[in-house]
């Protein structure tokens, strides 16, 4: 079918629309929406990347329409992996800054991630202490749990606190604690060793 038919007058028409507008020296160029699309941020998000100075401002065609350059992508995903490994949009900003500039930023960048590096390895230590806390504390309360008589508060979030059942006048000692702990454990062992006695 030829162009001049109606039905290839149409497809022209589409392969038209897909075609993305050129900037002033000829490049190819990308709406704020198909930006985002690509990137998978918002349209606001590169809003304030702009405001922040991490991404260049769009030109604009004549008609007010906002235009970015096609390697405004791999910018928008540098940014993205900055923010992952730990900068913040201001500390981006400047080290882009002193880029553009003609400045050598390297040692500076390498040592903030650095940085940022031994602050996540002090958090995962602290993430691991309280997962084994967490643990530890799973272990008082199934014992507890096990100690206490149905139908009776086990008071488990006293533990929490180092505190006691509030309705004893005189807080147990360490010395019975243990005991009760051993012989709640203890009967747990045992009823799961005992055959089924029912039927």
């Amino acid at each position: 079918m030829s162009a001049s038919q109606p039905g290839g007058t149409r497809n022209v028409s589409r392969t038209r629309a897909r075609v993305a507008p050129l900037s002033g020296d000829g490049h190819t160029t990308l709406s704020p929406s198909e930006l985002a699309r690509l990137t998978g941020v918002s349209t606001d998000t590169l809003r304030h990347y702009e405001r922040k100075r991490v991404l260049p401002r769009p030109t604009r065609s004549p008609n007010g329409y906002r235009h970015y350059p096609a390697d405004a992508v791999t910018r928008v995903r540098l940014v993205q992996r900055a923010l992952r490994v730990g900068f913040s949009l201001d500390e981006l900003a400047r080290v882009l800054s002193e880029r553009e500039r003609g400045d050598v930023p390297c040692r500076s960048v390498r040592a903030l991630v650095a940085e940022r590096l031994a602050e996540l390895e002090v958090r995962l230590r602290d993430l691991a202490t309280l997962r084994g806390e967490m643990r530890q504390l799973l272990r008082e309360w199934d014992d507890r749990l096990a100690a206490t008589p149905v139908g009776k508060q086990a008071r488990l979030l006293d533990l929490l606190a180092g505190q006691h059942s509030a309705d004893s006048k005189h807080p147990p000692s360490p010395q019975s604690l243990a005991e009760s702990t051993f012989r709640a454990r203890r009967r747990r062992g045992r009823s799961k060793d005992e055959p089924d006695q029912r039927g």
